[in-house]
């Protein structure tokens, strides 16, 4: 069960840090795991936080990224959509369209990080997005915000440790235009609507 006194705590939390970034004018990187049902919302965000000023980062377009899971390694290749980065299976026809992998992996921010310095930066200021990317960042340093399911404790383990700025506990897997509520909420409280 969700607590929806926190989820609301933690959504104020959340549109106040994209308040600063949008002030500031900060680099940010976003990325999910769950592109069929919260791509939607981060693109939102990415387009605000541009529409702001802020540079919108996207490394690595199209590179490799190896992810071993228990079916065994599996090869993905980044992929941004409307500034939003996630993993797409090899041979998918269409870059740039919504569809993606789920994945809870650290090695796409990773790899997306690694790019970023190895062509001599930027390098974000604010990573934004959910599982592996939120934790993947936070545990390389970067300041990492982002949306949590309450069945995958990492995120809430990455915020205990100090690792992770900002976890907004909700369910992940419903339908995508069920967010569109949430995403107007933090736009509007991070003044960012447009």
């Amino acid at each position: 069960m969700i607590d929806p006194e926190l989820t609301v705590a933690a959504l104020e939390a959340f549109a106040e840090r994209l308040a600063v970034a949008a002030r500031s004018r900060a680099t940010v990187l976003l990325g999910t795991g769950h592109p069929h049902r919260l791509l939607g919302f981060y693109a939102a965000l990415a387009d605000a936080l541009s529409a702001a000023g802020c540079a919108v980062l996207t490394p690595a377009q199209g590179r490799c990224v190896d992810i071993t899971t228990r079916f065994g390694l599996r090869t993905h290749n980044l992929d941004y959509v409307r500034g939003v980065a996630l993993v797409r299976e090899p041979g998918v026809p269409r870059p740039g369209c919504a569809t993606g992998a789920h994945t809870h992996s650290p090695l796409p921010v990773r790899t997306a990080l690694a790019a970023a310095a190895e062509a001599g930066g930027p390098l974000p200021e604010l990573v934004i997005g959910d599982h592996g990317w939120v934790c993947g960042a936070g545990q390389l340093g970067f300041e990492a915000i982002g949306l949590a399911d309450t069945d995958d404790p990492a995120l809430f383990v990455g915020e205990a440790e100090g690792r992770v700025s900002v976890v907004v506990p909700l369910d992940d897997a419903v339908r995508s235009d069920y967010y569109r509520p949430l995403t107007r909420y933090v736009l509007n409280r991070a003044c960012l609507s447009q």
